[in-house]
């Protein structure tokens, strides 16, 4: 494949993100979300963090933010995160409209991996959390189609490769063939599509 195949413009979805996270109320942000162990100012912090490191994966500005696992601590949010958020996701789509960003390795998570291996990566990590952040706050969300195609055909091939029933978040979750896509997607990456706040 070759990054002209594979290019994908993150800005719709993060767009869609930074409107999630300005509808977050502040008496939201201790509410359980469908990551384990994840409240919603959790979620946000993750959100920015890996905003901040795939941006520097695009770079190929390899260091600190690269290298450190996402499991290495739980994130949280400052008083000003919802501007530092906007930010982040903005600098992270921009990074990725360099074509240079999807040719070549570079690092996320401490893991070493091809550029456009990454940007499916972050398209996913997008997509999903976008998911999760607006059933833990009782929001529509409706992602980017094209960032739903590539976390789905990420996701996808992950279960494929991988042990039987295991996705690359843990347990597929079985969902219906004829059920839309994003309820696929978040399947396979190991949630519940049905998930509530109130459940």
């Amino acid at each position: 494949m070759t990054a002209e195949t594979t290019m994908l413009d993150l800005g719709p979805q993060t767009r869609i993100l930074t409107r999630l996270a300005d509808g977050v109320r502040d008496d939201r942000l201790a509410d359980p979300t469908p990551c384990p162990d994840l409240a919603v100012r959790n979620l946000l912090g993750h959100l920015t963090g890996l905003a901040v490191a795939f941006r520097d994966a695009a770079r190929k500005d390899l260091g600190p933010t690269t290298n450190t696992s996402p499991e290495a601590s739980v994130p949280d949010i400052g008083p000003h995160w919802r501007e530092q958020l906007a930010a982040a996701l903005g600098e992270l789509a921009e990074a990725w409209r360099d074509p240079q960003a999807w040719t070549g390795m570079t690092r996320a998570g401490g893991i070493d991996l091809p550029g456009e291996v990454a940007g499916a990566v972050v398209a996913d990590e997008l997509v999903i959390h976008g998911w999760d952040l607006a059933r833990a706050t009782g929001q529509e969300y409706t992602p980017d189609a094209a960032a739903l195609q590539a976390a789905h055909g990420l996701l996808a091939a992950a279960a494929q490769e991988s042990e039987r029933d295991q996705g690359m978040f843990g347990p597929v979750i079985a969902v219906p063939a004829d059920a839309p896509l994003l309820e696929r997607a978040v399947g396979l990456s190991g949630r519940d599509p049905g998930w509530s706040r109130t459940a």
